[in-house]
């Protein structure tokens, strides 16, 4: 039997002490994104490829050792260098298409930093691991960690 698709949008705010250009950085640069956007300590990673640009593609893909391969495949449909980014992803599980996403990211300049807000709307088409809760909780612990990059990067500046 076919699992019903579950739809779903998540805003996720955050404040980092840094200016658009280094959150935006963080994203774009895969210097700098490879030590971020990484699953758990237990995950075994391959290489992050990014190209970031209008068109451009990024994939990555890792897992627990013996377990399934979790892959993400991106596509930025618009930049706006230091202001904002709109991309479409996939996420799968092995070879089983997951879900498919829409993903909105925005860059304020604020007293202090930056105020980022990510928006993400998905069809989550398997359940478990892939949906809805798992995303945004997956999603907050990147964020954590994006934070703790910028902030490590700041005090080696």
């Amino acid at each position: 039997m076919t699992e019903p698709v579950v739809h779903d949008t998540f805003v996720i705010e955050r404040e980092y002490p840094a200016p658009p250009e280094r959150v935006f950085a963080a994203w774009a640069d895969p210097a700098i994104k490879v030590r971020w956007f990484v699953g758990p300590d237990e995950f075994v990673q391959n290489p992050l490829s990014l190209d970031f640009r209008v068109g451009g593609r990024e994939h990555i893909d890792g897992g627990d050792p013996g377990g399934p391969v979790h892959s993400y495949d991106a596509e930025y449909r618009e930049i706006v260098d230091n202001v904002r980014f709109v991309t479409t992803y996939t996420m799968r599980m092995d070879d089983t298409l997951a879900s498919v996403s829409v993903a909105t990211l925005e860059f304020e300049a604020i007293d202090g930093g930056t105020r980022m807000t990510m928006t993400e709307q998905g069809a989550y088409l398997i359940d478990g691991d892939t949906g809805p809760k798992s995303r945004l909780d997956g999603t907050n612990g990147l964020l954590d960690q994006l934070g703790v990059e910028l902030a490590r990067s700041a005090a080696g500046r």
